[in-house]
């Protein structure tokens, strides 16, 4: 069997679901995806068309009569998504290895491209459920937005990103309703959500202008090139205002089809420590620390995915790699090789390696990396308790709270659920929302 050496990286999986779960178990895969859901080809999920219908109403209570009635209208979705394993490793150029999940942002507008000197009013409006219409004009010099719009900042980031499709002298215009069953603030992506969300949104615009997709390309780009370039310009929207690797993995084994393939429970604890707000900047701080030290012992290692244990284990030695500095190093360094293992381990159905691997990576961010807490924790050591049936479980997203994800045999998983419930809120006080999943489709655009 062959396998394609390449690792996929953090939204890819929103923007193209088939490429980024082969490896998954057929419990797990998602249906056949196609670009655009509509009723000849593909029946649309109960929860979609319900945000489908919600959008449109945000839409037209929100933008009413200053509607334009000539510009086309658009309705586009985009997944949210659990990382199985392969935490805090893609901001130092690691492996991860997510997959969406049936929670999703859907967004409802119209919108063009103008002429910057043509008479319509030239601005983008959005709105959400939770937010109110906010208005911003599309430049180069765009600025982030603060106070109360910040989440605007996901949907400019990805404006600018697109922008260099246009010729000079031209720009969007745009009104947006934007809703979404994604959990907030749990570790399953709701902003790159919307990332993707309004990147599908923008393509769709940009198609109906006849405008070549990609700038930066000649030739038409494929569909699977389109996706990849979709997803590295979502990542370049987040770092403006808040090297892509991909592995594509063929499923084998005699296990494949095994009728015990297991499933996924995701877990939310409900709980978000205000503390991990300040904390992801030190992580990255002292990861780039701990690059410069190894760097210096070795200048072949540029990241910390260049560097194996053994490297780590002769800074600590010989480099003055030592306490918090060796504990992050370490961390990402053996997460990165977990993530490579368990990729090999689903191929094979080898489902108890990986569990044991996805216990080893919720230990690693409890003790080196330190972004677990006593909430989480207690799902996890509960879950890894249950008995047969569970594989492993481990904290999923950047920590402090958040979900949990959790490996099980399919029919153990709502006796899994149901004592989950039960004891968290017995040794917490805290409820907790549990929910069995497949792989879901991927970012498409939806055929009203």
């Amino acid at each position: 069997m062959f396998v394609h050496i390449l690792i996929i990286a953090i939204i890819i999986h929103l923007c193209s679901i088939p490429s980024s779960s082969a490896f998954l178990p057929p419990s797990l895969k998602p249906p056949a995806s196609s670009k655009i859901f509509s009723s000849a080809s593909e029946v649309m999920p109960s929860n979609v068309q319900t945000l489908v219908d919600q959008a449109k109403s945000l839409f037209d209570s929100s933008f009413g009569a200053d509607v334009d009635k000539n510009l086309p209208n658009y309705c586009v979705s985009a997944p949210g998504r659990v990382n199985l394993i392969g935490e805090h490793t893609d901001y130092t150029g690691g492996y991860v290895l997510p997959l969406a999940i049936g929670f999703n942002t859907v967004g409802y507008g119209c919108g063009s491209v103008v002429k910057k000197d043509s008479s319509k009013s030239i601005k983008c409006r959005i709105v959400s459920t939770n937010n109110p219409v906010a208005e911003f004009h599309v430049s180069p010099s765009l600025e982030a937005s603060t106070g109360s719009n910040k989440w605007v900042n996901y949907v400019q980031g990805v404006v600018l990103q697109y922008l260099p499709d246009l010729k000079e002298d031209e720009t969007f215009i745009f009104d947006l309703a934007i809703v979404g069953d994604v959990p907030l603030g749990s570790g399953l992506s709701s902003s790159a959500s919307l990332e993707v969300a309004t990147a599908v949104f923008l393509e769709r615009i940009l198609d109906s202008h006849g405008v070549a997709y990609c700038s930066a390309n000649d030739a038409p780009l494929s569909e699977k090139q389109r996706k990849m370039e979709r997803a590295v310009r979502c990542k370049l929207a987040e770092n403006i205002f808040c090297g892509l690797d991909y592995r594509e993995v063929s499923m084998g084994g005699e296990n494949a089809s095994s009728s015990d393939a297991p499933v996924l429970v995701i877990t939310n604890s409900n709980v978000k420590h205000d503390l991990g707000d300040g904390e992801y900047p030190v992580r990255v701080r002292q990861c780039k620390e701990a690059t410069d030290i190894l760097t210096e012992m070795n200048p072949s290692i540029q990241s910390l995915r260049d560097a194996t244990m053994k490297d780590v284990e002769a800074a600590a030695m010989s480099a003055g790699l030592e306490g918090v500095l060796l504990q992050r190093a370490r961390h990402v360094v053996s997460e990165n090789e977990r993530t490579v293992k368990t990729a090999d381990a689903l191929e094979k159905g080898d489902w108890e390696t990986v569990g044991k691997l996805m216990n080893a990576s919720h230990t690693s961010m409890r003790d080196d990396y330190e972004v677990s807490c006593e909430e989480i924790d207690v799902l996890v050591n509960l879950a890894q308790t249950f008995g047969d049936g569970v594989y492993g479980s481990r904290l999923t997203g950047g920590g402090f709270g958040g979900c949990t994800v959790t490996l099980v045999k399919k029919d153990s998983a709502q006796q899994l659920i149901e004592y989950l419930k039960t004891q968290y809120e017995a040794k917490t006080g805290t409820k907790c929302v549990c929910f069995e999943t497949a792989a879901a489709s991927g970012a498409k655009a939806i055929d009203l």
